[in-house]
């Protein structure tokens, strides 16, 4: 994602400082917009990767710029950067078209794996028949997945966890990501469903190997690690 352009709508001078050095430092480019009106302006005429959109801008409604940057037929992902964290105002904002949501304050770390994950869907590269990361391989189409060549009996939502565990190898993920794109839940159930199928899936990515596959960072979600001895 060393190329990767990336659009802030912001009126925040320091908001847009603050994720200007997170993602700079990243190797990225990031062009800030301090408005709404100035923000469809570039969308429309030059090639972002990813805009990171506010909610509350002086001029126009987050949710109003997404809504015209989709009619005009921009199809550049959306993550959506707001102070209004709570569930209701996440799920407001996916269903409005955001392809992700992330609330103020944020971990550097996870603005960037959100925006490497959405160029890669942006890009196409998660479809790819076979996934290969490490010692790990995932055979999309036939459903089946491999450590060291050996087969790993997983069950259909084992299989979407680890699946999703490669199309972002080695990132951090964390449980809100895991809920909306492998539950396809735009809110916490307040449910211990994350850390039983992360139990699972990492004894069966373990057992009979030497060294860990998935890693949890506490306070923060899981990395599947490259599996190699």
């Amino acid at each position: 994602m060393s190329a990767a352009r990336i659009l802030y709508i912001e009126d925040d001078a320091r908001a847009a400082q603050q994720v200007r050095e997170v993602v700079e430092t990243a190797g990225l480019a990031l062009t800030w917009a301090a408005n709404g009106q100035d923000g469809l302006k570039l969308a429309g005429v030059e090639r972002f990767d990813v805009i990171i959109l506010d909610r509350m801008l002086p001029d126009l409604e987050g949710l109003t710029i997404l809504e015209r940057l989709r009619e005009s037929g921009v199809g550049t992902p959306v993550l959506m950067l707001s102070a209004l964290g709570r569930s209701s105002d996440r799920a407001e904002g996916l269903d409005g078209g955001a392809d992700d949501y992330l609330a103020k304050p944020f971990e550097a770390e996870e603005l960037l794996a959100r925006l490497r994950a959405l160029h890669r869907r942006a890009s196409g590269r998660t479809h790819s028949a076979v996934i290969l990361y490490g010692a790990f391989e995932c055979h999309v189409k036939a459903r089946t997945a491999f450590r060291e060549n050996r087969h790993l009996a997983l069950s259909p939502k084992e299989f979407e966890l680890f699946r999703y565990f490669m199309e972002n190898a080695g990132e951090v993920l964390t449980r809100e990501m895991l809920l909306r794109d492998v539950w396809k839940m735009n809110f916490d159930p307040q449910t211990n469903v994350v850390d039983v199928n992360i139990g699972r899936l990492r004894r069966k990515l373990e057992e009979g190997f030497d060294g860990p596959a998935l890693e949890t960072i506490w306070g923060s979600g899981y990395r599947l690690l490259d599996g190699r001895r």
